[in-house]
C-alpha cells in the first residue's frame, strides 16, 4: 500500500470515529472519589528533609523536600508552606547531573560535586519582582523543562501532550462514551487491520554494505532466500541509495550497519524464511503462520548496549494511574482511584519529552507500552490477583505503578545495566537501584535462568488471559512492535522489531530466528504507536531518519519545519530513548 493509500485508511478511521461521536450522548461527569494517597506515597526510598525558612516579604514558612529515591538521585519534589501567608505548592524538580547531591538548607538547595558546592536560592526574590519567589519564574515559564541554578537544576512542570486527531478521537470513545472500546475495536477490525502490511517484492541484487564485525547474530533462515525491497524504509544504508529508498534491497536476516550511528543495526525479513526447524518447533504453544503475516516484511534495528545509555519516559497522558475498566469488579476495592490507591501523578510531572541537555546525545526513540486501559487483564488468572495485574512502570527511580509479578519486564539498573525478565516477588530486592521500569503483559519469548534456555512464553497462544488486544474472534494479526534482548560474542544488543503485520506467534517466530534471549510486546495498530527514530548527530545538527518514512507525518506540524517526536514537544505517549555513551559530559 503507498503512502496515499494508508493515509486515506487513516483518514476513513478518523471520520468514522467522529461520526460515532457526534451520534453518542455522552454520559454526565461524575466526581471521582478522593483516593487516601498521593504518588508520594507510593515511595518506598524517599528521604524528607524539613527546614524553615522566610519569603520575600519575611513571612516565615516550612520548605519540606523529598528526594524520591536517593540511591537514584534524580527527582525531588519541594513544597513550600507558608502558613496563612499563601497557599502552599509543590515544585518537582529534576537534578541535572545525578553525581550531583542536594541538601536543603534555609537559604535554598545547596548543590554539592566534586568537591564543591553552590547554594541555589529557590525562594528568594526574583531582582525585577522583589515580591516574587526566583522559583515562580520557573513555573511561570510553563516549559517542560526549567532550567534553574545555572542548568543544574529543572523545574518540570505540568504542560499538554500533543496527540494524533485519531488519538485525540478514540480517547473521547473510551472516557465518555459508554461501550467506546467495543467501536473503537470495531473501527480497528474493519479499516486497520492489515492496513500496513508491506509485502515485499523479491530484487535481483543487494545492498553490499551489510556489516560483518561486532554485529547482532544474523537471523537463521533457509537457504535460497533472495533478496528483498525495501520500500517503505526510511533509514538510509548506502550512498547507492536513493532518498526514497526506492531502490533498497537487502539480502533477509542479515545485519547493516546504519551509517553515521555508530552501534546501530538494521535487518529485514519475511518470517516464512525462517528455518523449518523453528517454524515446526514448540506445536501447542505457538500457532502456525497464516499466508498474510508470513510473507510480510518485518525490519529490526538493533543497538550495541556497550554504547548507549537506555531510559524510559511516561507521556503527558499515558499511561495513567487510574483502574482499566478491563479489570473485574471483584478485584476493585471500594473507593480507591486505582489499583496503587492513587488516580493521578501530582505533584509529580510528566512530560512526555527528552530533557533538553540530553537532546544532543540522542541517537533513538520509540514508542512505549499500551496506555493504562489496555494495561490490565479481563481474562485468566491474571486478572483475579494484584487488582487485575495492572502493568507497573517507573521513571527516574520513582514508582508510578507498581511492578507486578508474573508480567514481561524491561529495566534499567543504577549503573545503566539493561535487562528483561519475567518479574518475580524475589525481584523487589532491586527496587532501589532501578531507574527506569516498564511492563507490558507476558513474555513473548521467556528465560528460564537455572537451565539457560529460552522458550516461546506460556500465554503466547492465549487471546484472553495474554492480553494480546486483536478482537475476542482471534483476529490478532495487524502492526505491532516488540522488542528483545540479543547476546553474541560477549555483546548484548537490544532490538526493536517493527511488524507490518502480525500475530504474537509471528513475533516470536522472527524473535527465535534471532537468537534473542526473552522479549516483550510494545504496542500495535497504527505507525504513531510503533514508532520509532533515529537522530544522526552532524557537527551539532541532529538529523532525523525514521523506521518507515510515513513516520516522520508524526512529527511534523501544520506548516512547520520537522519537529522531532519525543525531543521537540510534549507527547501523549510513553517512550524509550537510547543516549550514546560517548557523548557524556
Amino acid at each position: 500500500m503507498n503512502a496515499l493509500g494508508r493515509r486515506s485508511r487513516l483518514v476513513l478511521g478518523v471520520v468514522f470515529l467522529t461520526a460515532v461521536i457526534s451520534a453518542a450522548a455522552l454520559p454526565e461527569g461524575a466526581a471521582s472519589v478522593a483516593g487516601p494517597k498521593t504518588i508520594l506515597d507510593l515511595q518506598p526510598y524517599k528521604r524528607i528533609t524539613r527546614v524553615a525558612v522566610r519569603d520575600p516579604a519575611g513571612h516565615p514558612g516550612t520548605a519540606t523536600l523529598v528526594e524520591i529515591n536517593p540511591h537514584i538521585n534524580a527527582w525531588s519534589v519541594l513544597t513550600l508552606a507558608w502558613g496563612d501567608a499563601a497557599p502552599s505548592r509543590s515544585y518537582h524538580l529534576e537534578n541535572g547531573d545525578p553525581r550531583t547531591q542536594l541538601r536543603l538548607i534555609a537559604g535554598g538547595i545547596e548543590l554539592s560535586a566534586n568537591g564543591h558546592s553552590a547554594v541555589c536560592t529557590l525562594w528568594a526574590a526574583e531582582p525585577e519582582a522583589p515580591d516574587r519567589m526566583m522559583i515562580e519564574r520557573a513555573a511561570r515559564a510553563e516549559l517542560p523543562y526549567a532550567p534553574l541554578c545555572s542548568d543544574r537544576l529543572y523545574l518540570r512542570n505540568h504542560v499538554r501532550g500533543t496527540r494524533t486527531q485519531i488519538e485525540r478521537v478514540t480517547d473521547l470513545l473510551r472516557d465518555h462514551v459508554w461501550g467506546g472500546d467495543k467501536i473503537v475495536g470495531f473501527v480497528r477490525d474493519t479499516f486497520f487491520r492489515d492496513a500496513f502490511v508491506e509485502k515485499a517484492a523479491p530484487a535481483a541484487a543487494s545492498l553490499s554494505a551489510a556489516a560483518r564485525d561486532n554485529v547482532p547474530r544474523a537471523a537463521r533462515l533457509e537457504v535460497g532466500s533472495r533478496p528483498l525491497q525495501a520500500a517503505h524504509l526510511g533509514i538510509r544504508l548506502g550512498v547507492d541509495v536513493g532518498p526514497d529508498q526506492a531502490g533498497a534491497a537487502l539480502d533477509p536476516g542479515r545485519w547493516y550497519a546504519v551509517p553515521g550511528a555508530p552501534g546501530i543495526f538494521l535487518s529485514a525479513l519475511q518470517p516464512h524464511m525462517i528455518e523449518h526447524a523453528i517454524l515446526d518447533g514448540d506445536r501447542g504453544a505457538v500457532t502456525r503462520l497464516d499466508a498474510v503475516e508470513a510473507n510480510a516484511l518485518d525490519y529490526l534495528v538493533a543497538f550495541d548496549l556497550a554504547q548507549f545509555d537506555l531510559g524510559f519516559a511516561l507521556g503527558t497522558d499515558h499511561p495513567r494511574v487510574d483502574w482499566s475498566d478491563r479489570v473485574p469488579d471483584n478485584q476493585r476495592p471500594p473507593g480507591s482511584p486505582g489499583p496503587d490507591g492513587i488516580g493521578n501523578t501530582l505533584p509529580l510531572a510528566t512530560s512526555g519529552m527528552l530533557n533538553p541537555a540530553l537532546v544532543l546525545r540522542a541517537a533513538a526513540t520509540f514508542t512505549g507500552g499500551f496506555k493504562r486501559e489496555h494495561g490490565a487483564f479481563h481474562f485468566g488468572p491474571l486478572s483475579e490477583r494484584n487488582g487485575g495485574s495492572h502493568y507497573g512502570f517507573i521513571e527516574h527511580g520513582a514508582v508510578f505503578s507498581t511492578l507486578q509479578p508474573s508480567l514481561a519486564t524491561l529495566y534499567v539498573l543504577d549503573d545503566g545495566t539493561v535487562n528483561m525478565k519475567t518479574w518475580t516477588a524475589s525481584d523487589n530486592a532491586l527496587l532501589p537501584r532501578i531507574r527506569d521500569a516498564r511492563q507490558n503483559g507476558v513474555a513473548l519469548i521467556d528465560y528460564d535462568a537455572v537451565n539457560g534456555i529460552s522458550a516461546p512464553g506460556a500465554l503466547v497462544d492465549n487471546w484472553g488471559a495474554g492480553n494480546w488486544s486483536g478482537s475476542a474472534n482471534e483476529k490478532l494479526r495487524t502492526l505491532r512492535a516488540g522488542v528483545c534482548l540479543q547476546e553474541n560474542s560477549g555483546r548484548r544488543y537490544l532490538i526493536y522489531g517493527y511488524f507490518s503485520t502480525a500475530t504474537p506467534s509471528a513475533m516470536v517466530r522472527v524473535f527465535q530466528s534471532y537468537g534473542c534471549r526473552y522479549a516483550l510486546h510494545l504496542d500495535m495498530n497504527a505507525l504513531e504507536h510503533t514508532y520509532l527514530a533515529l537522530y544522526l548527530n552532524n557537527g551539532g545538527e541532529l538529523r532525523v531518519q525514521h523506521l518507515i518514512q510515513d513516520m516522520a507525518v508524526v512529527d511534523k506540524k501544520g506548516g512547520e519545519p520537522l519537529a522531532p517526536r519525543f525531543l521537540g514537544f510534549p507527547d501523549d505517549r510513553d517512550f524509550f530513548y537510547l543516549l550514546r555513551r560517548s557523548e557524556r559530559p
